[in-house]
């Protein structure tokens, strides 16, 4: 690679931009030769970079910290309201909050935060309360580290150890090691490159895990028997297919290490029994395209969530559990066209469901022994539900989630057998808030084929309905991911300034039920660009904002929708903000070598055997569609070690940008250098990075100089 990018402090410090140089590396696909400019600034090596980002090619660094410099230089002037929003958000942050003690046998565990600390710390008291005895700090933990995050934590089921994960560069490899509760010591196990989770065996001697490849992907689940090393682990399970991620986690009694794997499409599971953690894994039912399933059990039952036989809002059935072949499910909960069953768990009386429909979760509960069913009701026009598993099976307690934007998050633990809810837990917000001064509703926006798209809104009452006000307006709309109209403490910063706040429900998402994932897939994939679009114009009819007074945001799949948003419709708005944006579609789908890429193939398309979806993502890929025509302002957030979107995805597509585009902008780039996916670790310094999108925002409309 050459390395003649001149790039001095003073060109860093100045109010023009860095010009990336222009290398041509062209290449054809289905007889279609396409000519990428900016190839090499995705370093050879990126795999190693991962784990080390000090081995990042020379050029390619000096060139992002060019970015970072003229970046900070055209903001300079909002710092600040940054170190103002930054006050106010952490001022909305309970420094010492903990969670809710999950009971499991003689103790209850939680997570819980010092004042002024970054990390968590984890822990027990004695299951009717007491002190708090402290296996894990992550202040400590993290302390001289410039990145830390916790990855999986799991006591053993003797109480005895703690297995634990951390990263410590951003780039999502996690090493296991594991605490003695009596000592407060790590044991000299350590297992490296993993995903972070653990299973246990039933005699708390060993545990399953799953080991990441060389291009980060899990394949692998490995048996790791405490004292002993790595290199000596029992290889449980290895999946062939390079298009399927493979993860373990807890049967719901506890009783199994389930192995599930699969990708967009298809799933398939296989079960050990952790009393005999060197037997075979045991195949539930054989992958079939298109089928996917998930699985509970109880007894000798599974229960089984899929949308199998059509059922495109997913089932559940039940099958023996020694012989749970496909010709053995008999349908328990039939499939309801509509009514999207988005998860279920198992106790050992009862089984509580998480559905949607029309956008809106509920929350059913199942009397196992007389089919009787009730649901739990919620008043608010817009909200968002979550249900949280705990530790114990045989219990007639379970406990959810509820906020909505303008109700702090609310947590419950509801009596399935008698009906009666408990508040455990209400979120604090130290420097005040009344939900009273605030309005949640919705509208919905009709797209151009004539779909009907939710928007729920949030907005200061009083707010004058006469098309003034600046709006962030923000959207995913991939995967089948809903976007929860919950709360957002951050957001008030914009909201109390005068902004109204709005999520998109776009197609792509299964906020309207799995039909509604599926009709913005694909080769329906421009239903999600043509939905945001949509609600933005509905939004502008409605009053609430008019056009240029909009400032768009997303963040991975939703970064690609704002490039493509920024593309096709980009005179709607004054500013779009893509966090780690997945914007060179094209050129990352046609990378087998890429983490993502094989399972990605089934949301997307393959462009390398198809040339159909090869011409169909060229048709809308952000990176490949930048045009000679004026774009709004635009901020892309990348992180250097990002093994889901690359840090080179954003630094190309605005590189890009600014050499083909006629007028508008600026086209700001900015890479942390030193975390990933994620963005910063630690719960204020990502507060820092909040601060820039608003502040962004704020200057986008025109306000950033006077709420200084």
């Amino acid at each position: 690679m050459q390395r003649d990018l001149p790039m001095t402090q003073s060109s860093r410090d100045s109010l023009t931009p860095p010009v990336a140089p222009r290398r041509p590396h062209s290449f054809t696909t289905h007889g279609i030769t396409l000519t990428d400019d900016y190839a090499w600034l995705k370093d050879p090596n990126w795999q190693e970079v991962l784990r080390d980002p000090s081995l990042l090619e020379p050029d390619i660094r000096n060139y992002l910290e060019a970015e970072n410099g003229y970046t900070e230089s055209v903001l300079g002037h909002t710092d600040a309201l940054q170190k103002k929003l930054v006050a106010e958000m952490r001022g909305r942050i309970k420094e010492d909050d903990s969670s809710v003690p999950l009971p499991d046998g003689p103790y209850a565990y939680l997570r819980k935060y010092r004042e002024g600390g970054q990390h968590p710390l984890y822990g027990r008291t004695r299951r009717d309360g007491g002190e708090l005895d402290v296996i894990l700090d992550g202040d400590e933990l993290g302390k001289g580290l410039e990145y830390f995050e916790f990855g999986g934590r799991r006591h053993s089921l003797d109480h005895k150890l703690e297995a634990w994960s951390a990263d410590t560069k951003g780039s999502e490899y996690y090493t296991i090691r594991v605490r003695d509760w009596a000592t407060k010591q790590d044991l000299p196990d350590v297992v490296e490159e993993t995903d972070g989770g653990v299973v246990w065996t039933a005699d708390s001697s060993a545990f399953f895990y799953v080991k990441l490849d060389d291009n980060h992907r899990p394949m692998q689940v490995w048996l790791h028997k405490l004292g002993t090393a790595q290199a000596n682990d029992l290889l449980v399970y290895e999946e062939q297919d390079s298009g399927w991620f493979t993860h373990i986690h807890e049967s719901t009694s506890g009783r199994f290490c389930v192995i599930a794997g699969g990708d967009h499409e298809t799933s398939e599971q296989r079960l050990i029994d952790i009393a005999d953690p060197t037997a075979p894994p045991r195949l539930v039912a054989a992958r079939e395209l298109g089928v996917q399933y998930s699985i509970g059990d109880r007894g000798d039952e599974l229960f089984i969530l899929t949308n199998a036989d059509g059922a495109i809002d997913f089932k559940i059935v039940t099958a023996p559990l020694a012989d749970p072949v496909r010709a053995n499910w008999r349908d328990l909960i039939p499939h309801r066209a509509g009514i999207y069953i988005i998860d279920f768990d198992l106790f050992s009386g009862h089984m509580m469901r998480l559905e949607r429909a029309n956008a809106l979760p509920s929350v059913t509960i199942r009397d196992l022994a007389n089919g009787d069913e009730h649901a739990i009701a919620f008043d608010e026009a817009a909200y968002s539900l979550s249900a949280s598993g705990g530790y114990e099976f045989d219990t007639t307690t379970m406990r959810f989630s509820y906020s909505s934007m303008t109700t702090p998050s609310e947590v419950y633990d509801y009596d399935m057998a008698a009906r009666e809810r408990v508040l455990r837990k209400r979120q604090e917000i130290p420097s005040g808030h009344n939900p009273a001064d605030y309005v949640t509703t919705r509208i919905t926006a009709k797209a151009d084929d004539g779909a009907e798209v939710p928007v729920s809104i949030l907005h200061r009452k009083g707010l004058a309905l006469d098309g003034k006000a600046p709006l962030l307006l923000y959207g995913y709309g991939s995967y089948g991911h809903a976007m929860g109209a919950g709360f957002s403490a951050n957001a008030l910063s914009l909201v109390d300034r005068g902004f109204v706040y709005a999520i998109a429900h776009i197609r792509g998402g299964a906020d309207k039920g799995w039909g509604w994932y599926l009709d913005g897939k694909r080769d329906k994939k421009t239903n999600s660009f043509d939905d945001f679009a949509a609600s933005a114009r509905a939004l502008i009819a409605a009053n609430y904002t008019s056009a240029k007074r909009i400032v768009a945001h997303g963040g991975s799949a939703g970064g690609m929708l704002m490039g493509a948003v920024a593309n096709r419709s980009g005179d709607l708005f004054a500013g779009i903000v893509a966090e780690v944006p997945f914007v060179d579609v094209l050129n990352t789908m046609l990378d087998d070598k890429l983490p993502l890429t094989p399972p990605e193939w089934p949301e997307w398309g393959n462009p390398i055997q198809s040339e159909a979806d090869f011409k169909t993502i060229l048709s809308y890929s952000p990176y490949d569609n930048v045009a000679a025509k004026d774009y709004p302002a635009i901020l892309a957030m990348g992180g250097l070690t990002d093994p889901r979107v690359t840090y080179w995805e954003p630094a190309k597509w605005v590189a890009r940008l600014r050499a083909t585009m006629t007028g508008g902008g600026p086209v700001l780039l900015r890479i942390n250098m030193g975390a990933g996916h994620g963005g910063a670790s630690g719960r204020f310094s990502r507060l820092d990075e909040v601060a820039i999108v608003y502040a962004f925002a704020l200057w986008a409309v025109g306000l950033a100089d006077e709420q200084a």
